[in-house]
């Protein structure tokens, strides 16, 4: 029996009439919420053996993109394939806007389709068989030997269906043989290239993981970079697996570093393990050591892919995932400023102007966004990150929250940065100015974030942090309509917030992560008022990477050595359609 005509006529009856989708008019009003900003960046100090390596991190970091758009979802490319050959005005901006999203599922619009024939979006993605349900692949897991096991649930393994029906645990390394061969190729070339030891032996240890499959070598030679090339390639977080967060995305960030603002903020990691012990948890869940000194680098970015430019741009990385190399030598913060400029730039202070109290829209500064932001990723490594079970082995807070995690983790790292802040302002360590301007920046940036949407993780953990502080009467709506937020009444309620997450990953308490996540994570109505009036203001940037295009330009004659200048120009005066 042929079921495709089944299937077919079942999906017609199962999508949205087309009107529904929107045209390449309304498209280009969605593409309008991300402001486009040229990314340029100053490669004068690199000389030019240098930048030639940097030239082949880029064109590897491509590859990214590709790997992710099949990890988003198998249907990916033959989509691209269909639109690409279609020359309508439609098309070009369906295939523009998927490209945006990676995937025809708007990412600031609760996932919902924005192409006609596609469905839900699976919460699976493609690191499961698309017939295999969740409860299927969870009772897999649990018959499995337990070295079987870590493999199948481990980050670089997606499961597949064999022909005998029965689910496997395939490696990344052979599910993306091709790509990954191709960008280990280019990895070995860069390798060559450079003079920096440290970062040669990254690439050639990130070019062996490709193929091997074993990242722990190349993360722990990640960890010890230290100069002007900062580039991180490879699967790393797990946000898109919406079943069990514990399959790694492949991504690319490629930064050089600024090396003046990394010198100003590298005496912050001095300071964790003092933040870990004044945590307002009970001192038998803090760690009397951590693993490490984390390392801050502060980079201007050049290029990003994968679940890195994936809709909304991401500002800053903590990294690794790798639960043992986190306890032997922490992790490293990589802070993307120019990408933080921006934002603050072309999206925070207009929406300071629309949804903060007039009071405190002239309190709104970079200075506590960014160091916020910094702070956020250094207390990802702070606080509980095992579970004791009675009887057995410890395991990773990560397992036991299941798909709650990323947003409690998320929330937890957002509420602990105001309170690891308050603690230096209190102690003298930060400029006492950031006193009056650090919770006014935090709330306008509040709505920054919750206009990410509820399905991401950043948006859901930050919309319980602000029903919580306005059930705490930290955060007053004012007869206008807008928000102020009570230095005071903020200082208790950070308190108060940080207790309850991290004692609840402490426990693996999953049950009290959805009953937090149910009654908290939601849109109130006078939110919402003001997510409405902000509907003109940019949700985001839209990075043109100018000087990685420019970088990349490979020689007109085959062999010719080819030095990228040393200087960027400003963008150009055509920018591309959106």
């Amino acid at each position: 029996m042929n079921v495709l005509p089944a299937l077919a006529a079942a999906l017609a009856l199962a999508a949205p009439p087309a009107a529904t989708f929107p045209d390449a008019a309304a498209l280009a009003r969605r593409e309008a919420r991300y402001a486009p900003v040229a990314l340029t960046v100053d490669l004068s100090a690199l000389p030019p053996g240098e930048r030639q390596a940097l030239a082949r991190i880029v064109e590897a970091a491509r590859l990214m993109d590709a790997l992710f758009l099949r990890q988003v979802w198998a249907g990916n490319e033959a989509l691209l394939v269909e639109l690409s050959g279609d020359a309508t005005p439609l098309a070009r901006a369906r295939a523009a806007y998927l490209l945006r999203n990676k995937g025809p599922w708007d990412r600031l619009d609760g996932e919902a389709p924005f192409l006609p024939g596609v469905g839900a979006k699976p919460p699976q993605a493609d690191f499961y068989p698309a017939n295999a349900s969740k409860a299927e692949v969870e009772g897999w897991l649990a018959g499995l030997p337990p070295a079987e096991r870590a493999a199948a649930a481990g980050f670089f393994t997606v499961v597949r269906r064999g022909p005998d029906g029965k689910l496997a645990a395939v490696p990344y390394s052979l599910e993306y043989q091709g790509e990954l061969a191709l960008a280990a190729g280019l990895l070995d070339e860069a390798a060559r290239l450079t003079a920096d030891p440290a970062l040669r032996t990254f690439l050639t240890a990130r070019a062996a993981a490709f193929r091997s499959n074993e990242y722990r070598q190349s993360d722990v030679a990640w960890m010890r970079l230290d100069g002007a090339i900062e580039p991180t390639l490879g699967p790393y977080e797990v946000y898109e697996d919406g079943w069990f967060n514990m399959k790694a995305a492949f991504e690319a960030f490629v930064g050089v570093r600024d090396a003046a603002e990394t010198a100003k903020l590298a005496r912050f990691s001095a300071e964790l393990q003092g933040i870990e012990d004044a945590l307002p948890i009970d001192a038998a869940l803090k760690n009397p050591k951590l693993g490490g000194l984390a390392p801050i680098r502060v980079v201007n970015e050049l290029f990003a892919a994968g679940d890195a430019a994936r809709g909304v741009t991401t500002a800053a990385y903590n990294l690794p995932n790798d639960e043992e190399v986190l306890r032997e030598m922490g992790s490293k913060r990589v802070m993307l400023k120019n990408v933080q400029q921006a934002k603050f730039d072309k999206v925070l202070l207009p929406i300071a102007r629309v949804a903060l109290a007039p009071s405190q829209r002239g309190l709104v500064a970079f200075d506590p966004f960014f160091t916020h932001i910094l702070m956020h990723e250094l207390v990802h490594g702070l606080g509980p990150h095992q579970v004791a079970v009675p009887g057995g082995a410890p395991e990773t807070v990560r397992a036991r929250l299941g798909d709650t995690s990323s947003a409690i983790e998320e929330a937890k790292a957002d509420v602990g940065g105001l309170f690891a802040l308050q603690r230096l302002l209190d102690e003298g360590k930060l400029d006492p100015a950031m006193q009056a301007t650090l919770y006014p920046t935090f709330l306008a940036s509040a709505f920054r974030s919750l206009r990410f949407g509820l399905t991401e993780a950043h948006g859901k953990g930050m919309a319980l942090q602000l029903d919580w502080f306005l059930d705490a009467g930290a955060v007053v709506v004012q007869k206008d309509g807008t928000f102020a937020a009570d230095p005071a009444k903020m200082r208790t309620a950070v308190i108060s917030l940080t207790k309850t997450l991290m004692e609840l990953q402490a426990r693996g308490d999953r049950a009290a992560a959805v009953a937090l996540l149910d009654r908290l994570a939601v849109i109130r109505p006078a939110v919402q008022r003001v997510l409405d009036r902000l509907r003109a203001v940019p949700v985001d940037i839209a990075p043109r990477f100018v000087t990685a295009d420019l970088l990349t330009r490979r020689p007109a004659t085959p062999g010719a050595a080819r030095v990228p200048p040393a200087t960027t120009p400003g963008p150009r005066a055509d920018p591309p359609e959106r």
